[in-house]
């Protein structure tokens, strides 16, 4: 989470999300900072407009409340924070396999 409100911070103080500025907010911040999990979620926000996504984050629960739903919904941002820390860890953790890989297994083809 911590992750994803450093690239909030940036955003809302203008600067630009990009490795060097996450770590350096997550440092200050006294994280142990994961290099995979930084460049991970600088891939994953990449094409998205954090304003656009903030705007419609706030918009989704008052709908809901006004359908009398807003109970069951989960809110936009939630939602959008899930998936975005879900694909950075997935794409980690691909790199960390394809890391380790490193021809491990393969005596067993051959075997």
């Amino acid at each position: 989470m911590e992750y994803v409100y450093a690239a909030l911070i940036l955003n809302e103080t203008g600067e630009e999300i990009n490795e060097d500025n996450i770590t350096g907010v997550l440092e200050a911040a006294g994280v142990d900072v994961e290099e995979s999990r930084v460049k991970a979620l600088v891939a994953a926000l990449e094409d998205v407009d954090i304003e656009e996504a903030i705007e419609t984050a706030a918009a989704a629960p008052a709908a809901g409340a006004a359908a009398g739903g807003a109970a069951e919904e989960s809110t936009e941002e939630e939602s959008e924070e899930a998936a975005e820390e879900e694909e950075a860890a997935e794409e980690a953790e691909d790199e960390e396999e394809d890391e380790e890989d490193g021809g491990e297994g393969l005596g067993e083809l051959f075997g």
